[in-house]
């Protein structure tokens, strides 16, 4: 694995809002709210494509799937 590979590249608010066709409010809200894998960067929000990808094929939100996997 090359230095590339090994560097991750973490999407911004507006990539994820574009790539799931949902307006960047609703990506914002998603965030705050736990619904959606996300990171906190300062002020702004990050995330991991990957992240988003499994996510999307659990089909549930973030927040449920991390209670299920504590409790």
């Amino acid at each position: 694995m090359n230095n590339q590979q090994k560097l991750e590249r973490l999407m911004t608010l507006e990539e994820v809002a574009e790539y799931l066709r949902l307006s960047i409010h609703t990506v914002y809200k998603m965030s705050q709210k736990g619904k959606i894998p996300a990171l906190k960067a300062g002020k702004k929000w990050r995330f991991r494509k990957e992240d988003i990808d499994k996510w999307l094929s659990k089909g549930k939100s973030y927040k449920e799937e991390k209670n299920h996997e504590q409790g």
